[in-house]
């Protein structure tokens, strides 16, 4: 599992392109360095592809590594990665020793540099239209989106020791609020906001132990936004909800440690309908 690197003035070479994943693994890690250093889980699609993107534009970031892991339309998406100066490595988020194996490589391609942030964005969701008795999925619904979560961020704490500004970002949803279940109980995604009520205790849990430390945990809600795994009747393009999470991971600070937060759009503050953007604190 070999490096890739795109300067921030290269070309793409064609064994950047020339990229080879192992069928059925899902998205892996993003890497960036000079002036903060990042691992993102969820690079290759989605909301994670877009993240990575915004964030390689930004002034802060003149280098982003990327990890990735799947074939077929995975394989598209390395590609505009590496369009993007974003290299791209093979990683099964499932998997602690394909997660310990990347970031040994990743400390080897930082060079003596430290890890600043972690993200993840690396996400399933499935539907049950016939309610909550009628799920099957959650033994890999808790897999992906809390032990994996867990696993990646155990693996990453000692270089994250290492960096001065140590913040762990999780992505969330709003569904993963007890208060505002009622409001919510009509989506057909019961597993789904079992297991972001679940990921945000696990973010609780890392925030309060490691505090002392000077480490920033926090969970965001990104927003309703349109994908492959949401339809066109969401609220948001993608862009949006990538941009709106990179304002909320650079302008924050230690104060929202353990914090659930909401982003904020512009003229969503109080929309009607199920979801508003208004940047505040989630219950």
């Amino acid at each position: 599992m070999s490096v890739h690197e795109v300067t921030s003035h290269g070309t793409p070479k064609a064994s950047d392109l020339a990229l080879g994943f192992r069928p059925g693994s899902q998205l892996g890690l993003a890497i960036a360095r000079e002036v903060a250093s990042y691992i993102d889980t969820g690079a290759g699609r989605g909301l994670g592809l877009q993240f990575v993107k915004h964030l390689s534009e930004r002034s802060l970031v003149r280098y982003l590594s990327s990890l990735r892991q799947s074939a077929g339309r995975g394989h598209t998406a390395a590609g505009h990665l590496v369009q993007v100066r974003i290299t791209v490595m093979r990683l099964y988020t499932t998997d602690r020793e394909s997660i310990l194996i990347a970031l040994n490589q990743i400390k080897k391609s930082l060079s003596g540099k430290a890890l600043d942030i972690l993200t993840k964005n690396a996400a399933i969701m499935d539907s049950s239209l016939d309610g909550v008795v009628s799920m099957d999925n959650l033994r890999r619904a808790f897999e992906v989106n809390v032990e994996a979560v867990h696993d990646a961020t155990a693996a990453c704490l000692p270089q994250l020791r290492e960096g001065t500004q140590r913040k762990v970002f999780n992505l969330s949803s709003d569904v993963g609020s007890i208060t505002l279940g009622r409001r919510l109980i009509d989506l057909p995604f019961p597993t789904y906001n079992i297991v972001k009520i679940a990921l945000n205790a696990l973010t609780v849990q890392y925030a309060l132990e490691f505090e002392k430390e000077g480490f920033t945990f926090f969970a965001v809600s990104p927003g309703w936004f349109r994908t492959n795994m949401v339809t066109d009747i969401a609220d948001l393009d993608v862009s949006t909800g990538a941009s709106t999470e990179l304002d909320v991971l650079s302008c924050l600070g230690a104060h929202i440690n353990g914090k659930f937060l909401n982003v904020h759009v512009p003229g969503w503050e109080q929309a009607e309908g199920l979801h508003q953007y208004d940047g505040g604190e989630l219950p």
